[in-house]
């Protein structure tokens, strides 16, 4: 059987193409191995399962460990304390004959008393009764027993969970008196030290730090250049395409930040989809490939990205931020005691770059960017009319006259929006040209980009099309040093892709301004710069 990568659900070293996580996992057990309570909390599809599974085999030859997932208990079991005790007995029995056990008779006996509340179902085993019996099992054990369970937050609004927190935490603090679990980890989105996130505001009452005995885990989940170019050995070993594996890491960990989810999705799509339109495999791993497997992505409609869009709906402080950093380069502090900043960094939506609010990758951006764009309030603009009006004129033979689709750009804006002002232009001219190119490189092609942290007030597009790639540079007049210090950027950003013309678009609010288009020459490069 040849390995595959996969995106659904936990990853098998034997069966998939992986990064290696042992580093990950070593730095893990050194919070074990000090005896730690605490909580591995990262965003939908980060790999949270993948690495408990493999920390449970990681932590074998010193522990016993008991591996439960909550996600199978249900909402039943949860209704009081005596049903989620014996549900939790039980699982709890289950996941910890899974070792390989060499205990004392006196552990073997806890066992079977454990075994038989369960099979009697006893009405009176509730959560002390339940703590009692895994100390005595603690005591017993000829190895320390280690408890993760998975996907907590699927109890994170129920009393009864909140209950069995506040009994860990009372367990933990007295462990140097009566023997308790050496160690727990908890996995899911949500920081189960603030479960109020989660709770409706009528059960406020239900919050009482829980478990705020709870380690800070700061280990780094996402994946490193380094850490997918050795993945990607792996299925060079396997295929022979001939990819340059460290360019290829590069650009995946550009796009993605390291986001497990998208790096592996992108892995399987150049992989399958890609090698398919271009019959090689050869020729999917190379930036055309890739590039080919970016569109595919960003057109998706998976559960990471309705779950993106969902979040925004639902948080609208947050959508404004997100919105205003895309098409206008807003500046807005990462402030971790905001606690809209806080939550969607917590979902994996944003990151911190310098101290700013981006969002988390070019990935993101994207999405972010045609949600924004495929609404009926800005197809309904004279703007986007004019694209779909002009767009059969910008393409021949399968390429794009991008220095046409800047000139028409420039005419309609003047004569759509020239008077509108300056607030109007600095707050909608970037997304006005997002929305004029979109219909136009549609189904053949795509964009990225990447809003500039900091002072800067530019946003770095790329645009692709078939095989041709455009960068473009979009940027609010600041005065000359400043335009120049535009120019040089864009220069180092063609040199890195190397492409010896680039475009400058720069919105001008001066009354005096030079509006109109103009090629400048600089070292054989070519800048094409419209001002409007």
């Amino acid at each position: 059987m040849s390995k595959v990568f996969n995106v659904a659900a936990v990853c098998i070293p034997e069966e998939h193409y992986m990064v290696n996580l042992d580093q990950r996992l070593k730095e893990i057990k050194e919070l074990v191995d000090d005896r730690k309570y605490f909580t591995i909390n990262r965003a939908r599809q980060y790999g949270k399962t993948t690495t408990l599974r493999a920390l449970s085999q990681y932590l074998q030859q010193d522990y016993y460990v008991v591996l439960m997932d909550f996600q199978t208990f249900g909402n039943a079991k949860f209704k009081d304390e005596n049903t989620f005790s014996l549900s939790f007995a039980s699982s709890f029995l289950r996941m910890l004959m899974r070792n390989e056990i060499n205990a004392p008779d006196e552990f073997n006996r806890t066992i079977a008393e454990m075994k038989k509340c369960v099979n009697r179902k006893s009405s009176d085993f509730e959560l002390k009764e339940l703590f009692e019996i895994l100390s005595d099992l603690c005591m017993y054990s000829d190895k320390p027993i280690v408890l993760m369970i998975d996907e907590v937050d699927s109890a994170s609004n129920n009393q009864v969970f909140l209950d069995f927190l506040a009994q860990l935490r009372a367990y933990y603090i007295d462990r140097s008196v009566q023997p308790a679990l050496y160690s727990v980890i908890l996995a899911g989105v949500y920081d189960v030290r603030n479960l109020k996130r989660e709770l409706l505001p009528e059960d406020d009452h239900k919050m009482n730090s829980s478990w705020n005995i709870a380690a800070d885990f700061n280990i780094d989940m996402s994946f490193h250049e380094e850490e997918i170019a050795g993945m990607l050995r792996d299925y060079e070993t396997d295929h022979k395409t001939g990819m340059d594996i460290n360019g290829m890491a590069r650009l995946l960990y550009e796009y993605t930040s390291g986001y497990p989810y998208l790096i592996s999705r992108l892995c399987k799509l150049m992989d399958e989809d890609v090698s398919g339109i271009k019959d090689s495999k050869s020729a999917s791993w190379t930036f055309d490939g890739f590039m080919e497997a970016n569109r595919i992505l960003v057109s998706e409609n998976n559960t990471l990205f309705e779950s993106l869009i969902g979040k925004i709906i639902n948080y609208p402080e947050l959508n404004n931020i997100l919105k205003d950093k895309i098409f206008n380069g807003h500046i807005v502090a990462y402030t971790v005691s905001n606690p809209v900043i806080s939550m969607a960094s917590m979902f994996g939506i944003i990151k911190n770059a310098d101290g700013v609010v981006v969002p988390a990758n070019r990935i993101f951006a994207k999405v972010l960017s045609d949600y924004y764009l495929s609404l009926d309030e800005m197809k309904s603009l004279d703007i986007y009319k004019a694209a779909l009006t002009d767009k059969n004129q910008f393409v021949d033979n399968r390429k794009l006259n991008m220095k046409l689709v800047m000139r028409k750009f420039l005419q309609h804006f003047t004569e759509l929006y020239g008077n509108k002002g300056e607030r109007f232009i600095e707050k909608e001219g970037r997304k006005y040209f997002l929305l004029y190119l979109r219909p136009i490189i549609n189904g053949a092609g795509h964009y990225s980009m990447e809003a500039v942290t900091a002072n800067d007030t530019r946003t770095d597009l790329i645009v692709y099309y078939h095989e041709d790639l455009f960068i473009i540079e979009m940027k609010v007049w600041h005065g000359e040093k400043a335009h120049h210090k535009s120019e040089q950027q864009l220069l180092g950003y063609m040199a890195s892709y190397h492409q010896n013309t680039g475009y400058l678009l720069t919105f001008n609010f001066n009354k005096s301004k030079e509006q109109g288009m103009k090629e400048v020459k600089v070292n054989g490069n070519t800048l094409i710069e419209v001002t409007v």
